[in-house]
Order: structure tokens, then C-alpha cells, then sequence
């Protein structure tokens, strides 16, 4: 799921990595808007927000929504930057640091975080922290599907998904068409997912509130460990033929 880059990645790759970690994001973002009233899975709302207090002199405000794009934008950078120091030595975990940093994140608001709101600093540090974890979740899906997913976020799906849908009307080549349905069924199970983690999550939030985020922490542990199994599985398997 995390470790196929480039050629080596398939359809099935993507669509696990997709659905699980829009699922995720799903979580998140819910339980975001439910605990600190704002958005913590994207930063495009935000700089409206931003304009808004600017123009009502409101300069505190205005600085705390600039910064929460920051630390989207740094969670980006960190996992980056990690993935890359890492697959120098080994490419195959790569991810492992920046989604352990992720779950590491998640689980800590989860545990210690208390709802508020963004106007007093418990409320601004939960979302700081969220909006770093979500930073860093796109940036390492995007890098690991080279761009093809997306999950964090639904602008771009959706306007991708018009673009898809309209060209059914002109590609008329088999291989074309093809190509076409199995993008537009990735971009659906990923609009699916996130909308079933935001409603799972908001049902949930009610009996566990911040500690929703244990369930998004659990899905990605399972994911890495499933992933560490099969390279485990994999290098036995090798190790064993070379013999």
C-alpha cells in the first residue's frame, strides 16, 4: 500500500491507500469542526477566514487562521523531508516515520486534548496539531501515488470527477474509456470514504468526542503494520528463492 512508488504501483495500490486514508481524513475533519469549530483536514477555507478578520481589524484572529496554514504546510514539509532522508538508506520505509509521526499526533489529541474553541489556546493548539498530521498525510499520499491521490481534501476530486465524467461523452477507444472508468471509480471510493469517515465520525464523537482520533490512529497502525507483514512475507519469500 505505502511502499510501491512509481511503475511498481498498481490500480489496487492506490485504491487501498485511497479508501483508507480518506476514511481517515473523514475522521478527522469531523471530529475537527465538532471539537474546535474549524476545519483541520485543508487549509482553502482558512484564508478566507484570514481576509475576513483582516478586514474587520480582528488582527489576532486573522494571524491565528494565517497560522493554522503554516502548520499544514510544515506537516507537508516534515513528512517530505523524513521520507526522503530515509529512503536514502532504505526506500521501503520510507513511510514508516512520517505515518508513525502521524498516529503519534492523533493519538496524543486524542488522549490529552480537550474540546474548545480556536479562540483560546487549547483550542488553537488542537488544531495546530491536527492541521500538521493532515499536512503530513497529503503530502506523503501524494509523493506515494505521484499525485493520482488525494485525501485530505474533495475541491480537486470533484473537479477532477467533472472532467472524467464529461470526456465519457468524447473518448470513444476502448483503452481510453478503460482508463477513464477505473479513474473515475478511485475518485469515487475516495469521495465515499471520506464522506462514511465524516459520518461514522460524527455519530461516534458524540459518545467518545476527542477520542474518536484513536479510531483514525488504529486504522493507520493497521495499515503499517499489514504493509510491514508483507514485506516481511516478501523478504523471507526472496531470501528463500536466492537459496
Amino acid at each position: 500500500m505505502f511502499r510501491h512508488q512509481g511503475k511498481n504501483r498498481t490500480f489496487i495500490h492506490n485504491l487501498r491507500l485511497a479508501t483508507l486514508l480518506s476514511f481517515v481524513a473523514g475522521i478527522v475533519n469531523i471530529t475537527g469542526v465538532l471539537a474546535v469549530k474549524t476545519l483541520t483536514t485543508n487549509v482553502t477555507g482558512h484564508f478566507a477566514y484570514f481576509a475576513e478578520e483582516l478586514i474587520l481589524n480582528k488582527y489576532s484572529a486573522a494571524i491565528t487562521f494565517f497560522i493554522f496554514t503554516i502548520f499544514f504546510l510544515i506537516g507537508s514539509f516534515t513528512s517530505n523531508f523524513l521520507s526522503e532522508l530515509i529512503s536514502i538508506r532504505n526506500p521501503d520505509l520510507s513511510h514508516v516515520v512520517p505515518i508513525s509521526l502521524e498516529i503519534l499526533i492523533l493519538t496524543s489529541v486524542a488522549l490529552f486534548g480537550i474540546p474548545s474553541d480556536i479562540s483560546i489556546f487549547e483550542g488553537k493548539t488542537i488544531a495546530f496539531l491536527m492541521l500538521f498530521a493532515m499536512g503530513i498525510q497529503n503530502s506523503l499520499v501524494t509523493k506515494i501515488s505521484q499525485s493520482t491521490v488525494r485525501t485530505t481534501h474533495l475541491t480537486g476530486l470533484f473537479t477532477d470527477l467533472g472532467i472524467e465524467l464529461s470526456q465519457l461523452f468524447f473518448y470513444k477507444k476502448e483503452d481510453e474509456v478503460t482508463k477513464l472508468k477505473t479513474s473515475i471509480y478511485l475518485r469515487f471510493s475516495i469521495i465515499s470514504f471520506f464522506f462514511i469517515g465524516c459520518v461514522s465520525g460524527g455519530f461516534i464523537y458524540q459518545k467518545m468526542e476527542l477520542k474518536t482520533l484513536l479510531i483514525a490512529s488504529f486504522f493507520l497502525f493497521v495499515a503499517l503494520f499489514y504493509d510491514y507483514m508483507r514485506l516481511t512475507y516478501f523478504s523471507i519469500k526472496r531470501k528463500k528463492f536466492n537459496h
